[in-house]
């Protein structure tokens, strides 16, 4: 448990690389490192949730699990009024995403160190997204679900990407438990996007 992308203080070496990426027609440079979820490039998972996600002009996102950024900072990207907080339980992804922020000239982002969503004081995002950490465990992945249903606000969403071997059923009847409305926005290669709303 304590080497791999579910470690707060990841012990691999160092192995820092850049890669290049365009998401939702955004070109981004992307400093990646060993010791953090997807280090070789950006993980299908991921790019099926960017090109899925829908953000309200302005909105207010939080991105669980942010890893090195390309989520939540293709979120700010798109939402230039708006505010994008991503959190990891991570340190070396957290400083990634840091600098990633900076590299690419994304000021409408704050990037802490949270266990799930211990820190996030904010209760009242319009948006969440998250690629759960599947390794961490099913348990871990539904207190997302649970924790991200307490800090949206009312007609707020969360938005996720699971793969079905990975868990994808039993993900979407816990989403069911929770919300009121749950949709399956798109399938691709075994991904399944959900979207949970939070009505009143």
């Amino acid at each position: 448990m304590s080497n791999h992308y579910y470690s707060d203080k990841p012990q691999a070496a160092h192995d820092r690389k850049a890669a290049e990426a365009v998401l939702r027609g955004f070109s981004l440079r992307l400093v990646t490192d060993a010791g953090v979820f997807s280090k070789n490039g950006i993980d299908y998972g991921s790019r099926v949730l960017i090109d899925a996600m829908e953000l309200p002009s302005g909105a207010q996102v939080l991105d669980v699990g942010c890893g090195y950024g390309p989520i939540g900072l293709t979120a700010a990207k798109l939402v230039p009024n708006g505010h994008v907080t991503m959190i990891d339980i991570n340190e070396r992804a957290v400083e990634l995403s840091r600098e990633n922020a900076k590299g690419n000239g994304v000021a409408n982002v704050t990037v802490m160190q949270s266990n799930l969503l211990a820190e996030v004081q904010q209760r009242d995002f319009d948006v969440i997204l998250t690629n759960p950490p599947i390794r961490a465990g099913k348990e871990t992945v539904h207190m997302i679900f649970e924790q991200a249903y307490e800090h949206l606000k009312i007609g707020g969403a969360l938005w996720i990407v699971i793969q079905k071997k990975q868990g994808a059923p039993s993900a979407k009847a816990k989403l069911e438990s929770l919300f009121s409305r749950v949709e399956e926005v798109t399938k691709d290669k075994g991904y399944r996007i959900f979207k949970a709303v939070k009505e009143e």
